[in-house]
């Protein structure tokens, strides 16, 4: 008799006798399991538990609200591309996604290419909100105010502590925080450059997406593209001067870009479509738009 057939009739026969005395069940009916609130196993990530999924309603949200539609397979398309450019010999897990001016659609582009990663099995996800100024991923997502980014910068905060698990897929936000007086300063500190090496590091197999103020209005964008693997640049179609372009992306000399995201176009060979969003940081303007 070979080993595997002595352990089958072995397991038979500890079935035909039951269970030792004093082991019984004290109920009758089979233990039934809430797969609902079992936690997500990846055999790369390990275990990834969610206590409350989030109700996601915003419609610029489109990953989520609108899985079927073009938007979001153009979204598809944009992860797909974001993976085979990240993962070769090595991981470049992190990078930011930024914009010339605000109100080009930089936070619902972050958002939609965290949500598309993350509802996919081989991948796990952390978004920062780093746009300690006018922060809005918390709002998009109905997220209840509480500690994050800046309260780990500032009050030493554990990361870990201040992550919010989403429900969709595996994402996890790392929202602003508190406000701050001197965000500019903060971010562009040698601290926020240590917290980015942190995460790197500590979230080595996950995506790190951090979600910046725009290049020509104020000076994060350029400290954070230093450290991070790579930047995704949003451009809104009509909206900024071509040399106020030209302009960022030499502020961005050195950054890694990745690509450019041309939002808010209109494709008339997919039924004339239009994907685009109201979001604006007051005071700047695009006088002069193409």
């Amino acid at each position: 008799m070979s080993r595997i057939e002595e352990i089958l009739e072995k397991a038979t026969r500890l079935r035909e006798k039951g269970p030792a005395p004093g082991t019984e069940s004290s109920a009758s009916a089979p233990l039934k399991v809430d797969l609902a609130s079992r936690p997500l196993v990846s055999p790369d990530y390990g275990t990834y538990t969610v206590d409350n999924k989030i109700d996601v309603t915003n419609p610029y949200l489109v990953t989520v609200t609108q899985p079927q539609s073009q938007v979001t397979e153009e979204y598809k398309k944009l992860k797909s591309i974001i993976i085979k450019m990240t993962k070769g010999e090595q991981f470049l897990n992190t990078f930011m996604v930024t914009s010339t001016l605000g109100g080009e659609g930089k936070s619902i582009t972050s958002l939609n290419i965290a949500m598309a990663l993350a509802q996919e099995y081989d991948h796990t996800v952390v978004l920062v909100d780093c746009d300690l100024r006018r922060p809005s991923i918390h709002a998009y997502l109905d997220i209840p105010v509480g500690p994050g980014l800046s309260d780990c910068l500032v009050k030493g905060v554990d990361v870990g502590s201040a992550l919010v698990k989403t429900g969709i897929g595996k994402l996890s936000v790392l929202p602003a925080g508190s406000r701050v007086q001197n965000p500019a300063e903060l971010i562009s500190s040698a601290r926020m450059r240590d917290f980015i090496t942190e995460l790197k590091s500590r979230y080595s197999d996950r995506y790190v997406i951090i979600d910046t103020p725009p290049v020509l209005n104020f000076a994060e964008a350029h400290a954070i593209g230093s450290v991070v693997d790579g930047a995704i640049f949003v451009v809104r179609e009509g909206y900024v001067p071509v040399q106020h372009l030209k302009d960022a992306v030499e502020m961005l000399k050195g950054v890694n870009i990745l690509g450019v995201v041309y939002n808010n176009v209109e494709m008339t060979r997919y039924n004339s479509y239009r994907y685009y969003g109201s979001y604006g940081y007051k005071g700047y303007t695009a006088d002069g738009a193409a």
